[in-house]
């Protein structure tokens, strides 16, 4: 059942989500191809996370976040696309009103600590190549864990936020979610009744991740550059640059489509336009953040290259 008779009205009990498309043959090849795309995702991401724990070479701090890194996308992309591939084959796409609520506060959860992470990464490339001589005390085994349990936290903030504004909303009219997962926005537009107060709580916590996240990224990018150029040996400027490049791409590509749909103005872009743009920081990125950090990371693909060795002559 959709609904449920509660009082004098009528309360929803699970959610049809429209999707990305009513094309029965379109929804077979997209079917196909994010089936390849969240393979591959989990393969790279999996294969990224072991090759960092048998390599004694990438036994660092920047490693260590970039395995974490790793396995959020393994679950952010693991929150949604599982869900969304089943709806691709059948002819009704539901979601009960729990599984919604977990949809979104896991999507919520591992969206927000990815954002904490890019910016931890940041401030470790700060501390390598600003105070090198200070590393192994700034970025100590202590203080890696310390970062990254903040980073979970505040990720969790965050995801409640959104899971106890959800709880929050009274849905007693329609119960078609215009988008292919539980995200915040439609089921806004779907509630009948919320309490403003909570909008405004989750409005400022998801500004405030943003904004934090930003400015720690751009201050660590602004010394790091600065430094760069302070560098006389040409070698050591390449070096500097290639533990950045990497990080710098994959922190473009997130920001820039989140702050996207997060930020533009409503009016400025459609429903379809939010769906697309969503369906690359869920799907397309988490895939692409291995490939990024693999192509563009001497360390990475050495440690890759003598581990093949080991293999082929063992």
């Amino acid at each position: 059942m959709a609904l449920l008779e509660e009082g004098n009205h009528t309360a929803v009990t699970e959610f049809i989500l429209l999707g990305l498309t009513h094309d029965p043959v379109l929804r077979v090849v997209l079917f196909t191809i994010i089936l390849f795309i969240y393979l591959l995702t989990v393969s790279g991401n999996l294969s990224t996370i072991l090759l960092i724990r048998v390599s004694s070479q990438l036994h660092h701090p920047m490693y260590f976040f970039l395995s974490h890194l790793a396995t959020v996308d393994i679950s952010f992309s693991s929150s949604v696309i599982p869900n969304m591939l089943v709806n691709f084959l059948v002819e009704r796409n539901t979601i009960s009103y729990l599984g919604c609520a977990i949809q979104l506060g896991s999507s919520a959860f591992f969206g927000s600590t990815e954002f904490f992470l890019l910016a931890v990464m940041a401030y470790d490339r700060f501390v390598a190549i600003c105070n090198p001589l200070l590393y192994s005390t700034k970025m100590s085994t202590q203080v890696c864990i310390q970062l990254l349990v903040i980073s979970y936290i505040g990720g969790f903030l965050n995801a409640s936020s959104y899971t106890i504004s959800f709880f929050s909303f009274s849905f007693c009219g329609s119960n078609r979610v215009n988008h292919f997962f539980c995200d915040f926005t439609p089921l806004v537009e779907l509630s009948c009744y919320y309490d403003s107060v909570l909008i405004v709580l989750d409005t400022f916590s998801a500004g405030s991740i943003v904004s934090i996240t930003v400015i720690v990224i751009a201050v660590s990018y602004t010394y790091i550059l600065i430094t760069i150029l302070k560098m006389r040996s040409t070698e050591g400027r390449h070096k500097a640059f290639s533990t950045c490049t990497s990080h710098l791409t994959a922190v473009t590509l997130y920001y820039g489509t989140v702050t996207f749909i997060y930020v533009m103005p409503k009016s400025s872009y459609s429903t379809d336009q939010n769906k697309v743009v969503s369906l690359f920081y869920i799907v397309v990125i988490p895939m692409l953040n291995p490939l990024i950090y693999s192509l563009r990371n001497n360390e990475i693909k050495g440690a890759l290259k003598r581990q093949l060795g080991k293999k082929s002559f063992s």
